[in-house]
């Protein structure tokens, strides 16, 4: 079964008023990518600036009953309901907890000086505050941060990627209950604790938006609550349900935040202040049209989805266009949590996959989902008259647009005065590609073309002074796919499902290539573009 997901709200793996107001696309239906003059190399980008690549804890670890791990959230859905293409689970997912000694030499032999992962949350608390630490999951965790600085990569840890232990949604249906906060601070501060002498940087959250969204909803993740239109599921109520979460996930990082700087900032050695931040999903939005409605509507976008997340944590409150149509609906910061709310980053982890058109919902007619104001009163499409916003990819709604990379970069930078950015994902899963096509899976040009057109673009913000200091691919290799009826491949290796074996794909190499030997990354001629794959193969 293919869902269709709103771009406005993609995972992972799968958003300054000016640039959206001033982005045109000139495109065809078949679509061209879009050439760039510069020859961008790994030598044009800051000195220090990291080049990584990302994972997360249920996708790629699997031991999901071994050492003392309790059932998370995500164990009991994917059990019950089925996962992924085929109904699957990610009981083993890429077997990552008994392979990561290998995994981190892979890492090491591409050139990577960053990695960034995700703690597993019932492997660290199998019951959370009502039970013990469990010391073979700090252990576990010990051993890949040990192994990635003896290989000279600088560990990203990620504290909440979607998935924690089942007990506490048992108990008090998780984040829509005040008490998560208290659950995710004992969380971070056993994390904290244990991991702080050697991890530099923090994210405490991982697109919070994105995963109320599909959570509480369209109903698409656990715990599958949702109400029309937006989705038929058991529970829930999607226009009510998803501001109480989001003001639960954002008060749990302040207090995370809050003890990290005020306990913990100035643990790590050799006397290096130590850095906390929140990952927003980021896509870009273009108006539809060049009616003010429309134009209004694209800044309305960002602001009800990475607005959501970023203002709250560095200004302290909720964006203006939320309370103009949410109202009383949305939830009042106290004085003590707009003051531990406000600044609570030191960097914004920027997530992107795309750019799609917006189209205002106030004056015009448009989807069921698009006249509600948990929604903004908006819709956004792929194509305008037509043509295509860019080249479709795995997930629907998903297109391949690097321009807005450069614009995306540049409208938080005007938004937010410039605050430190990641590029904390950004990647690519080819449509179509089955387990059985090997050959077409390795030898993945459209990902390459991919990450080389976004890295140029990405340049374009840093010479103009965007204060971005590292980008990580997603995903480091293929992940064990949840979104329901796909199969996803965003990884730079290809996983053998029965050895588990990795295997380069071609952008693995060129990764390689263009972080080891400083290589040109565009390449503009087509035979130019065959010569460099067949040197790389």
């Amino acid at each position: 079964m293919k869902l269709k997901l709103s771009a406005v709200f993609f995972f992972f793996f799968i958003s300054a008023t000016t640039p959206l107001l001033q982005v045109s696309n000139n495109g065809v239906r078949g679509f061209k990518l879009e050439e760039n003059e510069s020859h961008v190399k790994k030598s044009d980008f800051p000195p220090g600036f990291l080049f990584g690549a990302a994972t997360s804890a249920y996708q790629v670890e699997g031991a999901y009953l071994s050492d003392g791990k309790s059932l998370s959230n995500w164990d009991v859905f994917c059990h019950s309901v089925g996962c992924g293409e085929n109904e699957e689970n990610g009981d083993i997912a890429d077997d990552h907890y008994h392979l990561f000694l290998k995994d981190i030499e892979m890492m090491r032999s591409l050139g990577l000086k960053a990695y960034r992962f995700s703690i597993s949350w019932a492997r660290i608390l199998p019951r959370g505050k009502f039970g013990e630490v469990n010391p073979a999951g700090i252990m576990f965790y010990n051993k890949i941060i040990d192994n990635l600085i003896l290989k000279g990569i600088e560990p990203f840890v990620t504290l909440f990627h979607e998935d924690f232990p089942q007990e506490l949604e048992e108990r008090y249906e998780s984040w829509l209950n005040p008490q998560m906060q208290e659950e995710f601070v004992h969380l971070a501060e056993i994390c904290f604790n244990y991991f702080g002498d050697r991890v530099k940087y923090w994210i405490t959250i991982n697109e919070p938006r994105l995963f109320t969204d599909f959570a509480y909803e369209t109903g698409i993740f656990p715990p599958a609550r949702c109400s029309e239109p937006f989705g038929k599921c058991l529970n829930g109520d999607s226009d009510v349900e998803p501001i109480i979460v989001m003001h639960n996930l954002l008060l749990a990082h302040g207090k995370a935040a809050k003890l990290y700087h005020e306990n913990f900032e100035l643990y790590v050695q050799p006397k290096q202040n130590g850095l906390i931040g929140l990952v927003a999903h980021c896509d870009m939005f273009e108006p539809l049209t060049d009616s003010e409605l429309d134009s209004e509507a694209a800044k309305r976008a960002f602001a009800f989805n990475a607005g959501w997340v970023l203002d709250p944590s560095i200004f302290g409150d909720y964006p203006k266009e939320m309370r103009e149509y949410l109202g009383s609906q949305l939830p009042v910061f106290s004085v003590e949590e707009k003051n531990f709310m406000k600044n609570s980053i030191d960097f914004i982890g920027i997530n992107h996959y795309t750019t799609v058109y917006t189209k205002d919902c106030m004056d015009s007619s448009c989807t069921a989902t698009g006249v509600r104001a948990i929604r903004g009163f908006l819709d956004t499409v792929g194509e305008r008259k037509g043509v295509l916003i860019g080249e479709l990819t795995g997930l629907e709604g998903i297109y391949v647009v690097p321009r807005g990379m450069e614009e995306i970069v540049d409208y938080i930078k005007i938004r937010y005065n410039n605050k430190p950015m990641f590029i904390t994902e950004n990647g690519y899963s080819s449509p179509d590609l089955y387990e059985e096509q090997v050959n077409e899976i390795l030898n993945d040009v459209k990902r390459v073309d991919f990450h080389s057109k976004y890295i140029a673009s990405l340049i374009k913000s840093i010479r103009k002074g965007a204060d971005v200091r590292g980008y990580f691919v997603w995903s480091l290799m293929d992940s064990y796919e949840w979104l329901v009826g796909y199969n996803l491949r965003y990884g730079l290796y290809y996983v053998d499902r029965q050895t588990f074996k990795r295997i380069p794909k071609l952008s693995a190499r060129w990764y390689k290539s263009f972080l080891t030997n400083n290589s040109n990354i565009l390449i503009r001629k087509p035979q130019d573009r065959k010569d460099y794959f067949k040197r790389m193969s």
